[in-house]
């Protein structure tokens, strides 16, 4: 089978590619972290000039429509270089969602915008209740269509300029029948926000909800599962480029780095730990493809899963092993290997834990 990358595709890596080598180091990742929205404004703003941001959407939205192969292959680079910027929550979950499910007279109002990089959104759904990705909402609608409730965790939700949140109109917690999707302006009366940072440092919000105005949108829990394999495979993608990023500078050390009159990588019990981290790698790999070649068909979700019910626990693994051939400096800020292992920790547990992912490969299914 042929993975041969075609020309828009090398045009795509090649343009995520020279974002990254033009504007990532560790100085600038972590300023750009350290900003008021866990990213670079500036940064945001040349990943929508150059057409990332609107690329995931369909042409119709002034994107590219792109396939499982684009998405893999650009998320893939911009794991390489560490990216900040919040694409896979704000474009690939939020947008997407927005986009399939709001009426016309709301898409006319924030598709450009969005896909301009002007505006963005953040989908509030997980609450402190939920569990592998479950559907248990208690967020509710009251007869005048305000909502009430709590969103314990919105990635990516400093700053947006609204929510699309889950809210139940009828049904028990855990039921998939009686999920609403509504829009939230960020300024809503009687919305409180809580940010704080995640693991990985990046910026998080909680949300409490008490009688806000709301905008239905239409849709339902089918819509979320829906838009959910594409934003899996974009950060199984990610984490792909993450953990090749932390292997090679990791065996670049190991060519250098002397202890008793020889080269750490000279060692053969060394040899066959990173040998066995570069099986995990090509393992990770053979399972990206096999989930890009299944778009289209029935199996794609399930090969998705598959796919993230291997790197999430191989990831944090290999970040396991990198930190311990460098010894104390691995968890330091100077490197780039203890920031790409909490990256991957974040990966790994968001927005459900890999044994979640495995149910459903299985076919036990979550509820």
């Amino acid at each position: 089978m042929n993975f041969d990358l075609n020309e828009d595709e090398e045009m795509l890596k090649a343009l995520a590619e020279r974002f990254v080598e033009d504007n990532y180091d560790l100085d600038r990742r972590r300023q750009y972290l350290g900003g008021p929205n866990g990213f670079s404004p500036q940064m945001w703003a040349l990943l929508a000039e150059l057409g990332l941001v609107a690329a995931p959407l369909s042409e119709e939205s002034g994107g590219l429509t792109l396939d499982a192969t684009a998405i893999a292959t650009v998320f893939e680079a911009l794991g390489k270089g560490l990216v900040v910027e919040p694409l896979i929550e704000n474009v690939m979950v939020a947008a997407r969602l927005f986009e399939r499910v709001a009426p016309d007279a709301l898409k006319a109002e924030w598709m450009e915008p969005l896909a301009m990089g002007s505006r963005r959104l953040a989908l509030a759904h997980a609450e402190a209740g939920s569990r592998g990705g479950s559907l248990w909402v208690t967020t509710s609608v009251a007869a005048d269509g305000t909502l009430t409730g709590a969103k314990s965790c919105v990635p990516a939700g400093a700053g947006v300029d609204g929510f699309i949140v889950t809210a139940r109109q009828s049904g028990a917690a855990g039921d998939a029948q009686g999920l609403g999707l509504y829009l939230v302006a960020a300024d809503a009366p009687g919305l409180a926000r809580t940010v704080w940072r995640m693991v990985d440092g990046s910026l998080a919000v909680s949300l409490e909800l008490e009688g806000v105005p709301a905008q239905l949108l239409g849709g339902s829990a089918a819509d979320l599962a829906t838009i959910a394999p594409l934003a899996s495979l974009a950060r199984s993608a990610e984490a792909l480029g993450i953990m090749q990023l932390l292997f090679d500078a990791t065996l670049d050390y190991l060519r250098t780095r002397q202890q008793f009159g020889a080269t750490l990588g000279s060692f053969q019990a060394i040899q066959h730990r990173m040998a066995a981290q570069y099986t995990a790698i090509e393992q990770a790999r053979a399972l990206l493809n096999l989930a890009i070649v299944s778009e289209g068909s029935d199996r794609f979700a399930a090969a998705v899963d598959g796919l993230r019910a291997f790197i999430a626990p191989a990831s944090v693994q290999l970040g396991h092993e990198m930190i311990q051939f460098h010894g104390g400096m691995g968890v330091t800020d100077e490197l780039f290997i203890g920031h790409g292992h909490k990256r991957l920790l974040m990966l790994s547990r968001w927005p459900d834990d890999p044994q979640a992912a495995l149910d459903r490969f299985a076919g036990v299914g979550c509820s």
